[in-house]
């Protein structure tokens, strides 16, 4: 489609894994000293098993941001979670556009024309499943209860897209005989001179004796920060708003039956992208008959305004029945997506334009890039657990999900047919057009999809002493994928194929627990996760040089991708204080990678062979005196290769062993602290700042060969010389971010929050863009600036 854009690790892990053990062993005298301290401020309820648990008594590692934790830090997005929570990273692509990796296990920079590439780390909104590959759902952070990540693969109870790691969302559930509610107003400035500002509002309310309702809204209005220039040039162009809400029932019977319906709708735009260019066809250093451009920082150039839209309707019903012994519960989920992208490819078009000898005026012609998704999928998952107090506990259960998606991809731009015509001989467009009705779109694709998926798992736990789990579970599922690739146009092949992909397979894993004391608790687990395979789409020959079309034209099909996890881990939790730290090896096989395929403006999924990643992440908690909270994490994580592509491949791919897996930061760590004290009678003041540190890493696996890159323009648009050439080192620089905060709460409810985020106004650069491997243009995605604010919350 077209696009913008061994033996040594084993001995280097069990060495890794030794060294958690010992950080284990040297816990207990801490940790029973805890013990003896009445109370525990610690304890958070998570679901990561099916089944309610605290953090300590989950046989895995996982991290819970509660919602406290959310306002205190000053997210707003998963993006901004990520930062605090050890092992867990996003990166940035633009609105609506993050991909999630969890322990070093990425695929690299999926873009946004790549429809038949699955997760890797499952995204879920309490018992629903809302993954799409891309398209993270950029959700409002208001009144959830907190966010899981369960880290390592979670395969056995999440199923496909939980290769890495699963995220849920936990929302506040409707809570029978409580009347509450919570009103939250913002406002912001955002780089200085763009206003952004929200709304909020959750409100539960009882419904008789039995029954009750939880409403939710909110409306966000985002300031922009990107600059342009050009004849579609302004300030802030990408601003945007956020509007969604939910609406929630539960009826219970309280004699162990419930059921909780519910609606969530939410839509996202955005006038722009966070798209910081250093070279772009027309407007660069090396023009002469036009005017030379050098871009300043958080600047681009448009010939037409962008946009991104993505509109979601979730409706899902949990019914949970107690039948003697065990419990039923019956998740059912129907999901609709609208997702556009909207982007100006006036350089891309013009690019190729310059390649087939058309005049400045073909050249100059604006052109727009719009991609749509359409997803629409049910999901149903049945499930049986045991409600018993005996040493066996167990969960068993069926999951169907069918999801239909089209995806489309267009090209208008007014006057091409003409031009092309003109230039290559009257009845081109025509004839070049594959049925696709718009002549002045020189590329369009149709890709419908149907998935088909079913699966049957199962998990128990025994307790062969008060002191020592083992659990073991596993999962067989049975996946099926047809598609179809149609194309047509000036660009295009003129494809008209179909294909389907089928597997099948189990996903097992083994856990144990040991707990030392009340307050420590050592596990270890092995586990296996799975990735589905697919098709990749026909090149762009028409726009492939012959030695990129030899190179990269015979990967079709890719493999299901699988992993092996094995960790040990050590979880300590006492009064004032928390310590979770675990080490973990990671061996992948046949790791999908996707990169761009050289000059196509297409972009592959290779499988590669042999992978790992290993590594080691912490996080700590302490309160070492009334009101003042300290909280540490950190990850330390070597994520490569283990396999080299034969020839050329290896430089063109950058799939050689040694070489790092792309996105993953070797190094993450933040910190937090807040101090509350009373000012009054009726109010306490806190002070909260935290720091965190991403470390470098690249955006492509490519990146790391040859760098710095120097990208041969090769255009002679403009007056710029043939050889005109810019080079960039492509590996991404670490960054760091301090974010302040000053609040006060009243024992009425109401709360006064000030706050600074970005404070030094860091530039962080979140993954690099080619077009046309950087002949049309280069640059960067783009962190939000510094952000001065204030909140307003008003309980009751």
């Amino acid at each position: 489609m077209l696009s913008h854009t061994r033996n040594r690790s084993v001995s280097r892990a069990a060495m890794l894994l030794a060294s958690c053990g010992l950080t284990a062993i040297v816990t207990p005298a801490f940790a029973q000293e805890a013990e003896q301290v009445e109370g525990d401020t610690n304890v958070i309820i998570v679901t990561a098993t099916k089944r309610d648990s605290t953090i300590q008594d989950v046989p895995f590692s996982i991290n819970a941001q509660t919602q406290e934790d959310i306002q205190k830090s000053g997210a707003n997005n998963l993006e901004d979670i990520s930062r605090n929570v050890a092992g867990l990273s996003v990166q940035n692509l633009g609105p609506g556009q993050s991909q999630v990796s969890v322990r070093g296990v990425s695929a690299g920079q999926i873009v946004r024309d790549q429809p038949g590439v699955k997760e890797q780390v499952g995204v879920y909104l309490d018992e629903s499943v809302i993954s799409l590959s891309l398209f993270t759902p950029d959700l409002d952070l208001f009144d959830l209860n907190r966010v899981e990540t369960l880290r390592g693969p979670q395969g056995t109870l999440f199923g496909s897209g939980s290769v890495g790691g699963t995220i849920r969302y936990i929302t506040n559930q409707p809570e029978i005989g409580v009347t509450e509610g919570l009103v939250e107003g913002n406002v912001n400035l955002v780089d200085g001179d763009d206003i952004g500002w929200h709304l909020k509002g959750a409100v539960n309310i009882p419904l008789g004796q039995n029954a009750a309702m939880r409403v939710v809204a909110y409306h966000t209005q985002y300031g922009g920060f990107i600059d342009a220039i050009g004849p579609a040039g302004g300030e802030d162009v990408n601003d945007g708003e956020r509007t969604g809400g939910r609406v929630a029932f539960t009826v219970d019977t309280g004699e162990g039956f419930s059921i909780t319906p519910r609606v969530v709708y939410q839509k996202i735009t955005a006038n722009g992208f966070n798209r910081q260019e250093i070279y772009n066809l027309y407007a660069n250093p090396y023009t002469t008959t036009r005017p030379a451009v050098q871009f300043d920082e958080r600047e681009q150039y448009l010939r037409l305004r962008e946009a991104f839209e993505d509109e979601t309707l979730i409706a899902d019903l949990v019914v949970e029945a107690e039948l003697g012994p065990v419990t039923l519960t019956s998740v059912s989920s129907y999901t609709n997506r609208d997702i556009l992208v909207s982007r100006d490819a006036s350089a891309l078009s013009g690019s190729v334009s310059v390649d087939l000898g058309f005049p400045d005026s073909g050249v100059l012609l604006p052109s727009n890039l719009r991609d749509t998704t359409d997803v629409e999928a049910i999901t149903q998952e049945l499930r049986l657990a045991s409600n018993g107090s005996g040493p066996f506990q167990w969960v068993l259960g069926g999951f169907y999900a069918s999801t239909d998606r089209f995806y489309r991809q267009r090209l208008p731009t007014p006057g091409y047919a003409a031009v092309t015509d003109a230039t290559l001989g009257a009845g081109t467009s025509a004839a070049v057009a594959n049925g696709f009705p718009n002549l002045d779109s020189p590329y369009n694709a149709d890709l419908p999809y149907e998935l088909e998926q079913i699966a049957i798992f199962g998990e128990g736990t025994y307790a062969i002493t008060d002191a020592l789990d083992v659990t073991i579970g596993a999962r067989y599922y049975d996946f099926e994928e047809s598609r179809q690739f149609i194309s047509g146009g000036l660009f295009a092949n003129g494809d008209n194929v179909s294909d389907t992909t089928a597997s099948d397979g189990f996903s097992p894993r083994i856990l144990v627990s040991y707990d030392v004391s009340d307050a420590l608790t050592l596990n270890a687990q092995a586990s296996k996760g799975f990735r589905l395979g697919g098709v990749n789409d026909p090149l762009n020959i028409t726009l492939c040089s012959p030695a990129d079309a030899a190179l990269f034209g015979s990967f079709q099909s890719y493999d299901d991708e699988t992993l092996w996890n094995y960790e040990i881990g050590a979880k300590a939790n006492g009064r004032g204080f928390y310590a979770n730290v675990a080490g973990f090896y990671n061996d992948i096989k046949n790791l999908q990678t996707t990169l761009d395929a050289g000059s196509c403006s297409s972009r592959i999924v290779f499988n590669v062979e042999k992978a790992h990643s290993m590594g080691v992440e912490a996080e700590f908690g302490f309160s070492p005196t009334t009101g003042l909270d300290l909280v540490f994490s950190g990850s330390l994580i070597e994520a490569e290769f283990d396999s080299t592509l034969p020839g050329a491949l290896a430089s063109a791919t950058g799939i050689r062993e040694g070489n790092r897996l792309a996105s993953v930061p070797k190094f993450q760590v933040s910190a937090s602290g807040s101090y509350e004290f009373p000012i009054a009678a009726n109010a306490d003041a806190y002070i909260s700042a935290s720091y965190s540190h991403v470390g470098n890493r690249y955006t492509q696996p490519g990146d790391q060969e040859n760098n710095p890159r120097t990208f041969v323009h090769g255009l002679p648009f403009g007056g710029a010389p043939a050889g005109a050439a810019t080079t960039v080192d492509l590996l991404l620089p670490s960054y760091d971010l301090v974010n302040l905060s000053l609040g006060v709460d009243f024992d009425s409810g109401l709360s006064l929050v000030l706050y600074a985020n970005n404070l030094f106004d860091e530039n962080a650069l979140l993954s690099f863009d080619r077009e046309r491997g950087g002949r049309a243009r280069l640059g960067y995605s783009v962190g939000t600036p510094q952000t001065f604010g204030m909140t307003v919350r008003q309980a009751f």
